[in-house]
């Protein structure tokens, strides 16, 4: 553990999934215990990602089949925020990046490729291609305002660290002379929904996430408190040469508990 920071003002906690609860299909050991014990101890919960790989049911679906006993108010995804965005303006024309789970959560919206004027960029896996990328440039270059899931640098999965959508929102951002509207993680706006939500200040919120970038980093940036855990995508190179310092560092999150109590 790198610091004793009080958490005594805490009353609600923000979980990171991948690679915080889970890597895969696999629960991190001791992670469901966690979870209950935090709960059991009276902190509210909020199940926070970046994901846009799945649908809001089937991000219930999936913490649920864990062993994780979440209900679709406590999960907050990205792509939901995206959701609530796009309902605000007037006419959105809707180019969608996304695994085909999570576009049944944008439905709604009138689609297309070549006439969008908003393109909502998320996890595509191998569905890049040089066609769809100059298909998007062509919309941004005639105004379409791109909408970034979140820009992580990379991703852990079963088989290693993986490159994420970062330097495809970068190329896209270069290219269109745009800057992208990141709604997830570490977006201020994705905190303060959370913050809403739980109708608590920001100093009563704690962030658990392996992410020192966005889930630490963008935490504190929104006055919350953030304990990152070396499980996940944590490296021990990355987060020394990091400006980020987290209030503490926990080996898994199957040790927030004692964490908890032991700085009340």
């Amino acid at each position: 553990m790198a610091t004793m920071t009080s958490f005594s003002s805490i009353k609600a906690v923000l979980f990171d999934l991948d690679g915080v609860l889970y890597v895969g299909k696999q629960p991190i050991m001791g992670a469901i215990e966690a979870v209950k014990n935090i709960r059991n101890a009276g902190y509210a919960c909020r199940f926070v990602t970046n994901t846009s790989t799945l649908s809001l049911a089937s991000l219930q679906h999936k913490l649920d089949a864990l062993g994780f006993l979440v209900t679709q108010k406590e999960i907050m995804s990205a792509p939901q925020a995206a959701v609530q965005y796009l309902q605000q303006q007037a006419t959105p024309i809707c180019r969608l990046l996304l695994a085909d789970d999570v576009k049944q959560d944008f439905m709604h919206f009138p689609q297309s490729d070549t006439e969008a004027n908003f393109i909502v960029v998320g996890d595509i896996g191998d569905a890049w291609n040089y066609q769809m990328l100059n298909e998007v440039f062509s919309c941004l270059m005639r105004g379409a305002k791109l909408i970034a899931i979140h820009k992580n640098r990379f991703w852990q999965t079963e088989n290693g660290l993986q490159m994420d959508i970062g330097a495809f929102i970068a190329g896209l951002e270069y290219a269109a002379s745009t800057q992208a509207m990141l709604i997830g993680k570490p977006s201020a706006d994705f905190f303060n929904m959370a913050l809403a939500d739980l109708n608590l200040q920001p100093n009563e919120v704690l962030m658990v996430g392996d992410d020192i970038d966005s889930d630490i980093g963008g935490a504190q940036a929104s006055g919350l408190r953030g304990v990152l855990v070396r499980t996940g995508k944590y490296r021990q190179a990355y987060t020394d040469k990091s400006v980020i310092k987290p209030d503490a560092v926990i080996d898994t999150v199957a040790d927030l508990p004692a964490l908890l109590a032991s700085t009340q």
